[in-house]
């Protein structure tokens, strides 16, 4: 029987500044760090990392050092997403030459009124045609106010060059209603860490986590139980993980997300301007959350 393409857990990395520049040197350290975690992968230039706000240039040199330091020991999905489909081709097939697994493309979304089914359709099957690696779909309708719809998912999953879509919109419906007609090796891959532990047992291949970028370790180690059918120990470890998880997706984001990393002795830094930095309250709260988790001495 075939498997999915993609399974297990994906930590979706952050974008280190010093100042207003990227630093290629934390970044490395960071990654030189998570390449000795149980983790299947990397998304780069995701949510997370702060893609939307950077350039081309810095996107290519943050790529370029991800596949450096990683060395092939794990897999490498990009995200190459602009608002017109001849922009996200161009970029696509830019970072077409290293040697990453796949690209992560979210919706666009500036146009939301005649961003129909019809539209997200052709956008996304021009450029699985053109796209020299393949496409993980990425719906996340909190951030686009755009959400992909059942009937385009299917249709969009026979490509043969679509190879899954990372699901952040939270409802667990969604992937209870599209996983019977997908095909076998189509990965669907939650974005929504509070959820993992439900949708795994509902058939998600894995997920694409912010929350495994500041521990890793646990988010493998929930992934792990819940294939063993562990489900007393993998539910009590969810349940563990909510309050920090919360914290850092829904309350205070990527601020709070840096934060943590710099508390764990990673490099998290600063976030690049318009967003703020985090609140005194906002860290009280996360370094409670990680001290309950037996993460800081």
């Amino acid at each position: 029987m075939s498997q999915p393409l993609f399974e297990g857990i994906f930590a979706a990395l952050t974008t280190p500044f010093a100042g207003e520049e990227i630093s290629l040197a934390a970044f490395s350290k960071n990654l030189a760090w998570y390449n000795n975690t149980p983790l299947d992968g990397y998304v780069i230039l995701g949510s997370t990392g702060e893609a939307i706000l950077l350039d081309d240039n810095e996107s290519l040199q943050l790529v370029e050092e991800a596949v450096k330091v990683t060395a092939g020991q794990k897999k490498i999905i990009v995200g190459t997403a602009r608002e017109s489909t001849r922009l996200t081709i161009e970029f696509t097939n830019k970072i077409a030459q290293f040697p990453v697994a796949a690209v992560l493309v979210r919706t666009p979304s500036y146009y939301k009124q005649q961003l129909t089914p019809a539209a997200l359709k052709e956008h996304y099957l021009r450029l699985a045609d053109a796209s020299r690696k393949p496409i993980i779909l990425y719906n996340i309708p909190q951030n686009t106010g755009i959400s992909l719809d059942l009937e385009t998912l299917f249709q969009l999953a026979e490509h043969p060059n679509i190879v899954g879509i990372k699901d952040s919109s939270g409802n667990l419906n969604f992937l209870v209603k599209a996983r019977p007609h997908l095909p076998a090796d189509f990965s669907f891959l939650l974005g929504a860490g509070g959820l993992m532990y439900s949708g795994l047992t509902l058939g998600a291949a894995g997920g694409i986590l912010a929350m495994a970028a500041v521990i890793p370790d646990l988010c493998c180690q929930l992934f792990q139980l819940t294939r063993e059918n562990n489900h007393s120990e993998a539910s009590r470890l969810q349940l563990q993980l909510a309050p920090l998880n919360s914290f850092l997706t829904q309350e205070y984001g990527l601020p709070g997300i840096k934060y943590a990393l710099d508390q764990l002795g990673l490099y998290g830094g600063p976030t690049r301007l318009p967003l703020l930095p985090l609140s005194p309250e906002g860290r009280a709260k996360i370094s409670q959350a990680l001290q309950e988790l037996g993460l800081l001495s």
